[in-house]
This record gives C-alpha cells, structure tokens and sequence, in this order.
C-alpha cells in the first residue's frame, strides 16, 4: 500500500511541477501581451495564459508519471539519458494529445502537447539529476573546511 501512495505522490508532484512550468511560460506570454499589444497575434486570442497552459502542464506531467513508471522503472536518473527522457515525454504528450482530441480539441493541439511534454520531461531529468547531486552531498558532516 505504501509503494501505491508513493507513487500516487510523486504523480500528483510531477503534475504541480509541470504546471508551475506551464504557469510561468503562460504569464512570459501575458507579460509580452501587456508590454507590445498585438506583436504575437496568436498570444492576443487567449487572455488568460498562466492557467491555460497550467491545466494541462498538470495532466501531461501525471500522464508522463505513469509512462514513466512503466519505461523507466527500476532505473536511477542517472542512467537514464536526457533523449530517452524526451522520447518518454512525447509519448505522454501523444497520449495527452489524443485525450484532448477525443474531447474536442483542434488537432493541431497534438503537436503542442508533444512538444511541450518532450521540453518539461527533459527539464524534469535535469531537475532530478540536480535534486539526486544535492543528495549525495550530503549535510556536510564530516567535510574538512578548506581554510
């Protein structure tokens, strides 16, 4: 039981870490809306960006949970090469792509959602690998200062 609530954890913080993701690029968009009105005119079509792109920042990061804990179980981050990662996000994306069309959504969103999902998959390495050196370091403990 405790392996499915981690794993239902760290699903529901890969979806906020994608969504903040998305929140950011969304608020550059609103942020390039406010200060150039009508320089990019598809950003001038949505007027609320940072949510836009948040909602489903959060479901193409519990989707690629799921994918990747099917490819990738059993693997450290550090044996798992950034183009691997992308592909796996892509895959997400393609999935999350397809839901969105079974609803409704133009078809072009398939693209953008695979696109978007390889970019934060490869940024969610880098930001494991960075998380998984901080670990090793360690609290210091035992470290000879160098002065």
């Amino acid at each position: 039981m405790k392996l499915w609530l981690r794993r239902i954890r760290a699903a529901f913080g890969m979806g906020l870490a994608w969504a903040a993701a998305g929140a950011v690029v969304g608020g550059l968009f609103e942020a390039i809306d406010n200060v150039l009105p009508g320089a990019l005119p598809f950003i001038a079509r949505v007027d609320m960006w940072p949510q836009t792109l948040a909602i489903p920042g959060f479901l193409g990061g519990v989707v690629f949970s799921g994918v990747l804990a099917i490819a990738g179980s059993h693997r450290r981050f550090g044996e798992l090469s950034p183009l691997r990662f992308a592909a796996w996000g892509a895959v997400a994306g393609l999935l999350l792509g397809g839901l969105a069309l079974a609803a409704g959504a133009p078809a072009f969103f398939i693209a953008i959602t695979t696109l978007w999902s390889a970019l934060a998959a490869a940024g969610s390495l880098a930001l494991a690998r960075m998380a998984e050196k901080r670990e090793l370091l360690g609290d210091g403990k035992g470290v000879r200062p160098l002065l």
